[in-house]
């Protein structure tokens, strides 16, 4: 599943740097991920860095982009291979 970011986001900044796929981009109005780039992290680290740092909890999983973990795995893996 690739995350989402709610619209209680506050444009603060934090979660953009911290994803390690380059998947959040700053929006129209709010930051937004981009799902066939957000791995939730999978293959970089243990759990979703954005939702670790985000100060007010406004990124869910996606439930318009459900995937396994496998499948997050297999995109990680073709977004890393060189």
């Amino acid at each position: 599943m690739a995350l989402t970011i709610t619209d209680a986001c506050i444009n603060c900044d934090v979660c953009e740097p911290v994803c390690p796929n380059e998947a959040i981009y700053q929006g129209p109005d709010i930051y937004e991920i981009h799902p066939h780039l957000c791995t939730e992290c999978v293959g970089h680290f243990d759990k979703p860095q954005c939702q670790q740092v985000c100060p007010i909890d406004c990124i869910p999983i996606d439930p318009d982009h459900q995937e396994t973990h496998s499948a997050l795995m297999a995109k990680y893996l073709q977004l890393t291979q060189t």
